[in-house]
């Protein structure tokens, strides 16, 4: 096994870049030959890492659409398997991750990892706040708590919207168990500001979210791949979106969201990933 001590940044950045295609610790350890401990490290390194750059540079944007949404997740059970000891115990059980994206830039401008309450939703929409620079059109699905905590956060420097969509409660066949359930209708709504009627949709947040899905076996519904400590799921988090952001190059926009945005000037390396750690 390898000692991540004496990895160069060269073998640091195979073993995060295989974390951004979805590989669990696991499996990266069978391919690389580094210890499971060795990977974990690097993660919570490089994790660390990448939340302080993204919170210090992501600032004084100049958003004019953003778009909302929650993601769901557990950690260690689903809530359901919670034993009764340790229910309300902080990161365990189901876990929400909230995302705000530019739909113009595809930068994903904030996130957090907390639970489904107003007081997360507070403080979700206050950081997401301070990070824009103007007034700003937001979109968010029909969640009541938003629009107590938008108003809070952006004051009357937001034209606001929610977007509700309505899907069949209809049974389905045994073929169609694990299928999406229909979806029947989309109302929006407007809630504060003058929201343009065009721009109203969460459809951006949404598509980001089934990447979320689709590149982080934490996330991938109906599998043994969750999260077993809360740190470790942040963590993975703050390098997939310090990789969507500034080395994932869009293919609508040709360049990275950090590019396109302002924030950065070059589509980052790996190797870059891996040496904020140092």
């Amino acid at each position: 096994m390898v000692n991540m001590n004496r990895l160069p940044v060269s073998e640091r950045a195979k073993i995060l870049g295989l974390m951004v295609e979805g590989m669990s610790i696991r499996a990266i350890s069978r391919v690389t030959g580094a210890s499971k401990n060795t990977i974990a490290k690097l993660l919570m390194d490089v994790g660390t890492a990448c939340s302080k750059y993204q919170d210090t540079h992501l600032r004084n944007l100049q958003c004019q659409r953003l778009q909302l949404d929650e993601i769901w997740s557990f950690v260690g059970m689903k809530d359901k398997n919670v034993p009764q000891e340790l229910k309300n115990t902080p990161g365990i059980g189901d876990t929400w991750t909230w995302t705000a994206i530019d739909a113009d830039t595809k930068l994903i401008v904030s996130y957090m990892v907390g639970d489904r309450t107003r007081y997360a939703a507070n403080m979700f929409c206050h950081d997401l706040a301070k990070r824009i620079a103007g007034r700003v059109q937001l979109t968010s699905d029909g969640l009541a708590v938003y629009r107590d905590a938008v108003l809070g956060a952006f004051g009357d420097r937001v034209d606001f919207a929610q977007l509700v969509k309505t899907y069949s409660d209809a049974p389905k066949s045994p073929e169609r168990k694990y299928s999406p359930v229909e979806f029947v209708c989309a109302t929006k709504t407007p809630v504060s500001g003058d929201p343009d009627r065009r721009h109203i949709s969460t459809s951006y947040v949404e598509r980001q979210n089934l990447t979320m899905r689709m590149s982080m076996r934490r996330f991938t519904r109906l599998t043994n791949g969750f999260s077993k400590k809360v740190e470790n799921h942040i963590h993975a988090l703050s390098l997939y979106f310090m990789h969507y952001n500034f080395a994932h190059i869009h293919q609508a926009l040709r360049v990275t969201p950090a590019m396109e945005a302002g924030v950065t000037d070059h589509v980052w390396s790996l190797e870059e990933i891996a040496a904020l750690a140092d």
